[in-house]
């Protein structure tokens, strides 16, 4: 690392930051899941010092500190469908105080606590283990008299296919601990995937979505409602909305006991209430007929989009791109957005009386727990991530990832539209390089790194992040794409990578880095591209098919599309199909698009970053391009990773991650940095 010249000048990649990869990396992540327990309002959030698991958070109902509910190693997270789903759900007990089920991720059963019983007892097994295959597995809970209503996911076999997905019953005795048999199921298997149930205010109808292969759940999802019989159980449930072609992306029932949908039958996500026609059947009316999105991608069960309100009033999160928080009156379309700074929301909303709870962050402050009182119009922010240093005795929550990093070193995003191939659309959001004391000559151009998001059916929001900021705060841009089949922006530009993947994503990516080059505000011989999942295919497929990028970060990545559909856990082992094409074809598109097959193509250096636990994008990913690399005079790295899995969640993995891309792009880029330690490149 230079020292700075006396002129205040460094060059760029090289200037010093307090934003080291151990601050980014011990804060990591965001809030999830929030819900309320009467006026308490509780969340899960991350906390990758301690091995990556998930704590459960509550704010108790007089506004004092939030406490840590469960202490380590009490991990709340769900594994259905690998990705995760709602993992808890809360209720208050008749004597006082609240009732918690929740799945703890190390043996994915069902446990009940109650932390407020007298002798503080610990959390009681609900459901039993099983060892074939993954096990049991549970989602999306909802207390229902004595029982816990969720989606349960059974495996039958050793094989990711080898499952079975139904809505079930587990009671609240215990009873079911050690006896499988004493757990109801509710619905059949017709179905390959399903949410949970949504009941009705008065428990005598349920709603849920279901879809099955080759479709996911942006391409076409039902909405099937049943009533429940006097004895708890489901009478045959009909469709009342969606299909093939329509993607209903949540469900929902007012406190009056009409249901509501998001669903984009018109090109765009939008609510609508599902009213009863003169036939008995089911009619869909928008109540917010706009070109904008109020719901999103179906990546897990418990989504929240949409929230009812006790007074009729609907909770929204709504926007082109990025989310904003607003309510909706149903009935005459009126729709009022909440005061604040905060410019994009997570799908998670809970509403306790007029108060609506949600996850939102800005460019200057990371994702916090926000409350928007509907009486005043009131917003605060009420919660962070957490922070165990803080937790102490008492367990409450400490500052949140702002508090801890100095502003004046955030980047300021700029988002724009560029243009690619045909005059297409292409969102991106810039975050030039800044610092608060330094800047490089005028006749330096700054480094640049494409950031592709994963997914690819996903969208980056224009919001802090401490891994932006790691790169920015020394001097090298980065530039996150939307690239066509992003979300966020109506059916029609997420269906432009329908068969495409491989090109239109790769396409925008270049577009957008070329003209950031054309423009002066990139240097054209020090431009990189990145990804994580999706993202690594996006990055791998673009040094296999454009001499554009200096080098690569290529993470947990999609690399054969052929071994992916055959490797992959079940959501997405036909996923393929809309991206790529049908499975009589597959076999020629892998030949012609994976940079597999495809690695003599390869001439830049890369770093290849990898959990070996990693069930979506297994290692095999990674070892086939290894392999094809191999006697090829590129430099390369791989860096692997004990007990990750697909998304890195302990501190140690991200540090070592950050500094080794950063190691990557010293020394292609051509500056120096002393302070990390140096990635071995072989070839």
């Amino acid at each position: 690392m230079k020292t700075p010249r006396g002129d205040g000048t460094a060059p760029y990649g090289s200037w010093p930051s307090p934003i080291g990869a151990a601050l980014a990396a011990s804060l990591d992540g965001r809030p999830e899941y929030v819900g309320a327990i009467g006026a308490e309002v509780w969340w899960t959030v991350p906390r990758p010092a301690e091995g990556g698991r998930r704590a459960l958070i509550r704010r108790p109902a007089d506004g004092g500190p939030a406490l840590c509910a469960l202490p380590a190693p009490w991990n709340v997270r769900s594994r259905v469908t690998e990705y995760g789903g709602l993992p808890w759900a809360g209720a208050e007990r008749p004597e006082g105080g609240p009732l918690v089920v929740f799945v703890h991720f190390a043996d994915q059963r069902l446990y009940a606590y109650e932390p407020d019983a007298p002798g503080s007892p610990a959390p009681r097994a609900l459901t039993p283990v099983s060892a074939v295959g993954g096990g049991l597995r549970w989602a999306e809970p909802v207390l229902r008299d004595g029982e816990v209503w969720c989606v349960l996911e059974e495996f039958t076999g050793a094989g990711p296919a080898d499952v079975r997905r139904v809505l079930a019953a587990v009671p609240l005795d215990g009873s079911a601990a050690e006896d499988r048999s004493l757990v109801r199921e509710l619905t059949d298997d017709r179905y390959r995937f399903s949410t949970g149930p949504r009941l009705s205010p008065d428990g005598r109808q349920a709603a849920w979505l279901v879809w099955d292969h080759p479709r996911m759940p942006w391409d076409g999802t039902e909405l099937r409602l049943a009533e429940v019989t006097a004895d708890g159980r489901l009478e045959e449930p009909r469709t009342v909305l969606g299909g093939p072609e329509e993607a209903v992306a949540q469900v929902e029932w007012t406190t009056g006991g009409s249901l509501l949908a998001v669903s984009d039958r018109g090109g765009w996500w939008n609510p609508y209430r599902v009213d009863r026609g003169p036939g008995g059947e089911a009619v869909a009316v928008n109540l917010c007929p706009r070109e904008e999105e109020f719901g999103g991608p179906l990546w897990k069960p418990g989504l929240r989009w949409i929230a009812a309100l006790p007074d009729g009033l609907v909770a929204v999160l709504h926007g082109r791109g990025s989310s904003v928080l607003g309510v909706l009156d149903p009935e005459s379309g009126d729709l009022v957005d909440a005061a604040g700074p905060w410019t994009a929301w997570q799908p998670t909303l809970a509403v306790s009386g007029s108060r609506v709870y949600g996850v939102a962050a800005s460019p200057r402050s990371a994702y916090e727990v926000v409350e928007l009182d509907t009486a005043t119009g009131h917003a605060r922010a009420v919660g962070g991530r957490g922070s165990p240093e803080a937790d102490g005795a008492a367990g409450a929550p400490g500052p949140g990832p702002a508090d801890r990093a100095d502003p004046a070193y955030y980047p300021e995003p700029q988002s724009r539209t560029f243009f690619g191939r045909g005059g297409r659309e292409i969102h991106a959001h810039v975050y030039p390089p800044h610092h608060p004391l330094l800047r490089a000559r005028p006749d330096e151009l700054p480094p640049y790194v494409v950031w592709a998001h994963g997914g690819p059916t996903d969208h980056v929001p224009p919001v802090l992040d401490l891994h932006i900021a790691y790169f920015t705060s020394r001097g090298i841009g980065v530039v996150e794409v939307n690239y066509g089949g992003s979300t966020g922006y109506g059916r029609a530009y997420r269906e432009r990578l329908r068969e495409q993947w491989g090109v239109v994503d790769v396409e925008d990516c270049a577009a957008v880095a070329r003209a950031l080059a054309a423009e002066g505000t990139a240097d054209p011989d020090r431009l990189a591209i990145r990804g994580g999942s999706a993202g690594g295919w996006t990055a791998a497929a673009s040094l296999a098919s454009t001499d554009l990028y200096a080098c690569a970060a290529i993470i947990y990545p999609v690399l054969d599309l052929a071994g992916f559909a055959a490797e992959t856990h079940d959501l997405e082992s036909r996923y393929v199909d809309g991206l790529a094409g049908p499975p009589q074809t597959l076999a020629l598109l892998s030949r012609e698009r994976s940079p597999v097959a495809r690695a003599d193509r390869i001439t830049a250096p890369f770093v290849l970053l990898q959990g070996l636990d990693d069930p979506v994008c297994p290692p095999a990913q990674a070892e086939r391009l290894l392999a094809a690399m191999r006697g090829r005079s590129v430099p390369h790295a791989y860096v692997a990773f004990e007990g990750e899995g697909h998304g890195f969640r302990r501190a140690d993995t991200m540090v070592r991650a950050l500094e080794a891309e950063l190691s990557l792009y010293a020394q292609v880029f051509g500056f120096e940095r002393a302070d990390i330690p140096r990635l071995v490149l072989s070839d």
